[in-house]
């Protein structure tokens, strides 16, 4: 199997010695949905025909191996996340040909025993078949998108379900899996406190193990972004809206770890934390992004977000990624911080210099910096955000800039 990875020229800007320690993840990308959403800015395209589902799951798998040099002795896959779009489009049959696939290619570093292993599902997609299939597959986390529990609100998302088709996903997900989360978002247009307060009241009420609320924004290249929507609440209603998500949450026994995310005790996403800090992960499927670490130094990629043209490069194997670089040595505080402190609990920083192979020292005026204006703190060798921190989290990110 020719590799895209080992023909790719250059090194690395500074060796990650410490790599077998990093976390390794695989994100797998499913770019087809029912229906574009008008604030969705992630690669995905509305299903047009036949869906070549059988194809597109063994090109998955095709390119996976044409990675597995990164697999080596003393690393193992720690979670696997399966994102779009929408994959709840696929049966419980095609997504067990892709994990197990994935279970026959990782032989030197097999799939832990305690993977977490995440699924993104539509309400308006799925049916309690699907879901038990889904678990039979070896899907252990679910995460259902949906955004809203007031039908107006979820009209003006342009999303495809209700919200009894919602509530009825939700009743099907606890009982197929034990560990799940919901979306949610606030700071819709004509939302009020009261109506958010309902969301949050049905959130908590549901059964989830984990939420994500996230904030509404207006991403570039949306169709939100060519006609933004009116009755948007103004800045000081959403800062009342995000405190009352925090403030709900924690009473209800979510702590709050990271931006946007609440957790039960042990439900965190294991992903996600990888994500956020500087861990690693494959990268396989249409518009997927990936980034490995190893003693060249940290190597980002992304595949193209076109699906036909993506398939046509893993039948090859010819065509390098449409992006990719190693990291220079002056962007890597950023990157690490860039993810880090999205974290309530912060960084390490031992975690910084296995990570990122620099020492200290090159981020300790930017953290004395930060300190001062009262946006961090650094104790016992950890790099903690500030209340006021996570509230300007640009500004603070922004210290560690090159």
């Amino acid at each position: 199997m020719v590799s895209r990875m080992k023909t790719l020229p250059g090194t690395g800007g500074v060796p990650v010695p410490e790599s077998s320690r990093i976390p390794l993840s695989l994100y797998i990308h499913w770019p087809w949905c029912v229906r574009k959403c008008p604030y969705c800015d992630f690669n995905s395209r509305p299903v047009m025909g036949a869906l070549p589902t059988e194809t597109y799951v063994s090109l998955l798998l095709r390119d996976l191996e044409s990675q597995l040099e990164y697999l080596r002795p003393g690393r193992r896959l720690e979670t696997i996340y399966i994102g779009g779009g929408t994959p709840s489009l696929m049966a419980g049959k095609e997504i067990g040909t892709l994990l197990q696939g994935v279970r026959n290619l990782i032989e030197v570093s097999p799939v832990s025993p305690e993977c977490e292993i995440s699924m993104e599902a539509n309400p308006g997609t799925v049916e309690s078949d699907s879901l038990i299939r889904y678990r039979e597959a070896g899907v252990n986390r679910l995460s259902l998108g949906v955004q809203s529990f007031n039908d107006r609100e979820l009209r003006i998302l342009g999303r495809i379900h209700s919200a009894d088709d919602a509530r009825a996903a939700i009743r099907q997900a606890a009982a197929a899996f034990d560990n799940f989360n919901i979306d949610i978002m606030f700071g819709l247009p004509g939302e009020t406190r009261e109506s958010l307060a309902e969301d949050l009241r049905e959130a908590i009420g549901s059964g989830s193990t984990h939420l994500s609320f996230y904030q509404l924004t207006i991403e570039e290249g949306t169709a939100f972004a060519r006609r933004v929507p009116e009755g948007i609440p103004d800045p000081d209603t959403l800062a009342e809206m995000g405190d009352l998500v925090l403030s709900e949450l924690a009473r209800a026994g979510f702590r709050r770890y990271e931006v946007s995310g609440y957790a039960q005790e042990g439900r965190r996403c294991r992903h996600n934390l990888n994500y956020w800090g500087y861990g690693d992960y494959l990268a396989i499927g249409a518009g997927a992004h990936g980034k490995i670490s190893d003693e060249r130094g940290v190597f980002r990629y992304a595949q193209t977000g076109d699906p036909r043209r993506y398939m046509d490069n893993v039948r090859t194997l010819e065509t390098p990624f449409q992006e990719s670089r190693w990291v220079g040595r002056d962007e890597l505080p950023f990157e690490f911080m860039l993810d880090g402190l999205r974290l309530t609990d912060g960084v390490t920083v031992q975690s910084f210099e296995e990570r990122t192979g620099l020492g200290y020292s090159v981020i300790e005026p930017a953290v004395n910096e930060a300190v001062g204006e009262g946006l961090l703190t650094a104790e016992s060798g950890r790099l903690v955000p500030t209340a006021r921190g996570l509230d300007f989290l640009s500004d603070l990110q922004e210290l560690f800039l090159p």
